[in-house]
């Protein structure tokens, strides 16, 4: 006897873990912009994506603020690391704008590869080119440093590759726990 086996019903939970179902922000006596789910800021997958974006967003504006003007001197070092952090802060920034937007895509893409290996290669990037942009920073700039009065490039530059190799960190932690939300462990 052949059993008829009845389509598969695959079920997406609406709020991804979040402790409010209503979404939106709370006003005195209604929610206003009830499409905005900021409750995902309180999961650690939350917070780790606020400390993304945020230390990528700084390591940019000091780049271009400081380092583009010697983008010639430090040379491959500073276009690696300008375009390591121009990626890894719009993927992040488009993943956090879907994740408040969406609370279902906090699963969806939780649960698949993609941020997994984006984190891992996020993290590799950073500590990479950071490490390059380090050595070439302390053997061109700290020379001129020590000779130049009010010469900010190399504090400047010096701030940078630090902060890119904290995020490099994060991003390396983030990895880890991306791959155990993958193989079924929650945050």
């Amino acid at each position: 006897m052949r059993s008829s086996r009845g389509p598969t019903i695959v079920t997406v939970p609406v709020h991804g873990g979040f402790s409010s179902q209503q979404g939106g922000i709370g006003c005195c006596c209604c929610r206003c912009c009830s499409c905005i789910h900021l409750d995902f800021f309180r999961t650690s997958a939350g917070k780790l994506k606020l400390v993304e974006v945020f230390l990528g967003f700084f390591c940019q504006s000091l780049a271009l603020q400081y380092g583009l003007g010697y983008a010639n001197t430090i040379g491959l070092s500073f276009q690696s690391f300008i375009t390591n952090v121009t990626w890894c802060f719009l993927t992040t920034l488009l993943l956090t704008i879907c994740y408040v937007f969406s609370p279902k895509s906090v699963n969806l893409i939780k649960s698949s590869v993609f941020e997994t290996l984006f984190n891992c290669l996020a993290a590799l990037t950073y500590l990479g080119t950071c490490s390059y942009l380090g050595y070439v920073v302390n053997v061109v700039l700290q020379p001129v440093y020590t000779i130049t009065p009010q010469y900010q490039v190399y504090p400047a530059m010096s701030a940078a590759y630090m902060a890119g190799t904290i995020l490099g960190l994060v991003y390396a932690y983030d990895a880890y726990k991306s791959f155990r939300y993958f193989k079924g462990y929650r945050y």
